[in-house]
């Protein structure tokens, strides 16, 4: 895994600042700790930051066709590279190493843009091709590898892996945008392809920017989509067994380094699928990295040791204390935009982990997108059935009034915790199913922003955000309908998010087997029942996970990488919370209600509400906050991942 940079001057050929390139470059020095490279020529500048996984002798970049006039930097992997090599070869191209990333540069002279059709990985990449004149930004189907961008007022466009080296250029605006705000604090990431700066965007996945020198900023290109077009099966016996073998396959592919290689382990279904395939093909012990928590509660050990045990790996764990909120700081600085997913904190940690032991982690990520394994999905196909039952006019009036008069009753059992689900049958579908991921309801938003910040939203809500996405999802289909917008949000701005900087933090590259894009594909063609089968969700998967993994590991109830939030803003941090909310330049920021800061500080630890999200949220946004005043302060030249 590495990291990429670059300063592409759009008129014509102005000199590249080169110390500038090279300052942008070193912000990205923990993605590639193992050499850096650059290429400068007029108008055009690529730097790299190598993390070395093959070709370990050859691979270095930025990397040249055989004349030098088509350029590359590239971040990721390219696990069909020995097959496509073979095809160029054939068509008479001549390769110089060993290396994944010359595919790109001879697939681009074969066949153009289309050369992204034809790459099965995780990539994210610039190449610059001198004859035509032309600059293209790719990025992988399922959005596993991050790119950057953003025009800068002299005329340059400027990428990178990370938000924190576009930081380092002087003319980059350091404007928020509000509607990045509002989305903020409904989904707790800022979903491709805005980010939290005006004039900065994420190259969305399965997307190409291809930029013509003296030609307008093109918008970016679409190559791929996930269509959920549910396809006849033999049965359930055999879709079991080609589930098994499509994913071994993803494994095996999965498995090429010539450096030290592992998988992670909580004792979920998903990591265990992946260990107990990973040990029916290697030759060695599995490397597996797992981490505890001293509360029950939270911690999976005892069924990663199941596993462990039974495929006899190279087990490593490591012991994560419940009151591990010293990393509050250290978040903020890797994920640079605000970023709410409090499990980031035990997936640093199982990160720093692995990297004590392998520089290659696989892991399990994505079997509740493809197989239906989230509750929320169990809920929404529920409330589809009564939509479908009662006019929405109905709807509107009936559950809308109970929901407004239902209490929040955030400390009962869940069966009395309706208000949600009253809520959410008040809305339509697409309505309904943003309702139920948000970590501020709209009506909290409205409560949360001061007037004059929600005038500058113009009318503007996340809503948007699913409405753009739904139009293209199968809205006859609840379930396929729900696992399109988490492959379009959810997916790409959490899970992956997460997971890539936080091994990035520590010079850790992680592989996702369940995100090979022909598996995902093929999972997509699976009828709704073969997911969700009354309350077991991932069922054709569970079942077909039967021999090789134990029932307790399969059929628990599922637990989460979750922390104990609302204890720690009730007991060790609670003094940190008041004073960061309440005493800081949040609330004088004029994007916050101070009143309503403090109506929900109070609620939570008077032990009236559970606000733990909304504050962790708030906690994080304070922090984005204060680094990048301290980042505007030195002229952009802080590291904020340091």
């Amino acid at each position: 895994m590495c990291g990429i940079a670059g300063i592409f001057d759009l008129g014509g050929g102005a000199a590249v600042d080169r110390a500038l390139l090279e300052r942008m470059n070193d912000r990205l020095s923990h993605r590639g700790p193992d050499g850096s490279g650059f290429h400068v020529e007029p108008g055009v500048g690529f730097g790299h930051r190598r993390l070395s996984i093959i070709d370990l002798a050859g691979g270095r970049q930025p990397m040249y066709n055989e004349t030098g006039s088509v350029v590359v930097t590239f971040n990721g992997e390219i696990y069909n590279f020995i097959v496509l090599r073979r095809e160029l070869e054939r068509a008479g191209h001549r390769f110089q190493t060993n290396s994944d990333t010359e595919v790109i540069v001879h697939g681009w002279e074969e066949w153009g843009a289309a050369v992204v059709e034809r790459l099965a990985g995780m990539f994210a990449f610039a190449l610059w091709d001198r004859d035509r004149q032309t600059l293209l930004l790719a990025r992988d189907r399922l959005g596993k590898k991050p790119l950057y961008y953003a025009r800068v007022p002299n005329g340059q466009l400027i990428f990178a892996s990370e938000l924190k080296s576009l930081l380092v250029h002087p003319l980059l605006p350091r404007r928020l945008r509000p509607s990045a705000v509002e989305d903020y604090f409904t989904f707790g990431y800022v979903p491709d392809p805005a980010t939290i700066l005006e004039g900065v965007y994420k190259l969305p996945p399965a997307s190409t920017l291809e930029v013509r020198r003296g030609q307008p900023l093109p918008q970016p290109k679409e190559y791929w989509d996930l269509r959920f077009n549910p396809a006849p099966q033999a049965s359930e016996s055999d879709a079991c067994n080609e589930l098994i073998e499509r994913l071994r396959e993803a494994v095996r592919c999965r498995l090429i380094s010539e450096v030290p290689l592992g998988a992670f382990l909580s004792g979920g279904v998903d990591s265990s699928a992946v260990v107990a395939l990973m040990a029916g093909i290697s030759r060695e012990p599995v490397n597996t990295c797992s981490i505890s928590f001293g509360e029950r509660a939270y911690d999976e050990s005892r069924f990663a040791e199941m596993v462990a045990q039974r495929y006899h790996t190279r087990q490593a764990v490591e012991r994560v204390a419940a009151d591990d909120y010293g990393l509050i700081d250290e978040l903020v600085r890797v994920y640079d935009e605000p970023f709410a997913d409090s499990s980031a904190i035990p997936t640093y940690r199982v990160c720093e982990l692995a990297r004590k032991h392998v520089t290659v982690a696989l892991s399990g990520d994505a079997g509740d997108e493809n197989f239906g394994g989230y509750r929320r999905y169990k809920w929404h196909v529920h409330e589809e059935r009564v939509r479908r039952l009662l006019p929405a006019r109905l709807r509107r009036g009936l559950f809308g009034l109970a929901g407004r008069w239902y209490p929040k009753l955030d400390w009962a059992p869940r069966v009395l915790r309706a208000k949600a689900t009253l809520e959410a049958l008040a809305r339509d579908s697409v309505q309904g199913y943003l309702h139920s991921v948000s970590i501020m309801g709209q009506d909290m938003r409205a409560r949360l922003f001061h007037p004059d910040f929600s005038r500058a939203l113009q009318g503007y809500s996340s809503l948007e955000v699913f409405r753009r996405h739904a139009q293209r999802a199968p809205l006859d289909q609840p379930l396929a309908m729900v696992q399109y917008l988490d492959f379009k949000t959810y997916l790409p701005g959490d899970i992956l998010v997460k997971v890539d900087r936080a091994s990035m933090a520590h010079s850790l590259e992680v592989r996702v087997p369940m995100l090979d894009h022909r598996f995902v594909e093929w999972a997509a063609t699976l009828p709704q029942e073969w997911k969700l089968k009354g309350a077991e969700g991932k069922y054709l998967f569970k079942k077909s996970l039967e021999p090789l993994l134990p029932r307790e590991v399969l059929y628990r109830p599922k637990m989460g990488f979750a922390v104990p939030l609302a204890q720690w803003f009730r007991g060790p941090l609670r003094d940190q919370i008041r004073e960061r909310l309440l005493q800081s330049e949040l609330a004088e920021s004029g994007i916050f209600s101070a009143n309503y800061l403090r109506q929900l500080v109070d609620e939570h630890q008077s032990g009236s509400r559970d606000h733990s999200s909304p504050l962790w949220a708030l906690l994080m946004f304070e922090g984005f906050q204060r680094s990048m005043q301290e980042t505007a302060a030195t002229g952009g030249e802080r590291n904020i991942a340091a």
